[in-house]
């Protein structure tokens, strides 16, 4: 038996119509072709799907059946060909973003809270990135947007500048650097350096400072929370390196000092990493716009 999703319309049609007229006039065809299609479905089924005799027309048995499969299977199909409409049009899809950058769920959660507003219909999700290879998985179209600091040459994939930021020191406002105007490498052989659990070539401290200049802290200690990171450095256990923005308010409280890296301070670019095929798409520019919108705030904070 051959069913086709014009069958399951019908029978729902003629069911709710109550008749063949009101039921064509619904579908948008004859009353004849209406009645042909039922002949022909019957024919198939080898049963009545309909007690003909009966005011208004109304399902046999099997035609009940048919019936529990045209709702179960309809709004299915109904969904499918809006969620198709809006994939076409640009107002649906999926935004699975993952960070190189251990900081940057800070910034971006204002970001996406804006975004969910307006794009209720694509699906985000977020991945930290330092716990896989983010940029491969954007190439196999495992996630969409990846927020990093080192941009590479990648076919088909482009870096978008985002914001430029300063890793900046920071310790406590007792501690004995807090006198000097900036910090060296060298300044870290006896400090506790307090970092996110990151692998070191990801941390600006390292790659940017530490590994170039060969210098090795006396120790370190990760954290996972910003929050815990400024706890442990206002309690004097260590010392840490973190971006400017996100010590923002640090700058106004006497507890600790922020201090430049080297004499001529050290800066550094975020980017978002897309695939060139996806620049296109409205949520995917839309999105780009508002991370930028606030990247600005945190430059004037």
């Amino acid at each position: 038996m051959h069913i086709e999703f014009r069958h399951l319309r019908t029978v729902q049609a003629i069911h709710e119509a109550g008749g063949l007229a009101r039921a064509a006039e619904q579908l948008h065809i004859t009353q004849s072709a209406l009645s042909h299609q039922i002949k022909g479905l019957e024919d198939q089924a080898g049963v009545e799907l309909f007690v003909r005799r009966s005011k208004p027309l109304r399902l046999s048995p099997a035609g009940m059946r048919l019936l529990k499969l045209a709702r179960q299977v309809l709004p299915q199909l109904q969904a499918l060909q809006e969620e198709f409409a809006g994939l076409r049009d640009g107002s649906a899809g999926r935004m699975h973003i993952a960070i190189e950058c251990h900081a940057c769920f800070e910034w971006l959660f204002p970001v996406l809270e804006r975004f969910r507003k307006t794009w209720g219909e694509v699906d985000v999700d977020i991945r930290p990135g330092l716990a896989f290879d983010a940029l491969p998985a954007l190439l196999k179209e495992e996630v969409d947007l990846v927020i990093s600091s080192d941009p590479e040459d990648l076919p088909g994939v482009t870096f978008v500048e985002l914001f430029d930021y300063a890793p900046v020191f920071v310790a406590a406002s007792t501690h004995p650097l807090a006198r000097k105007p900036f910090v060296d490498a060298g300044d870290f052989r006896g400090e506790t350096l307090i970092t996110y659990p990151v692998e070191r070539s990801r941390l600006d401290v390292f790659s940017q400072l530490l590994i170039p200049a060969k210098v090795e802290p006396v120790a370190i200690r990760q954290v996972e929370l910003t929050a815990v990171i400024l706890l442990l450095v206002a309690s004097n256990r260590g010392v840490s390196v973190l971006p400017d923005w996100v010590v923002r308010e640090v700058k106004y409280s006497s507890d600790y000092i922020t201090r430049p890296l080297t004499a001529n301070g050290i800066t550094r670019r975020l980017y978002a990493a897309v695939r060139e095929g996806d620049l296109d798409k409205r949520y995917m520019k839309d999105l780009l716009d508002l991370a930028g919108t606030e990247a600005r705030k945190l430059q004037d904070a």
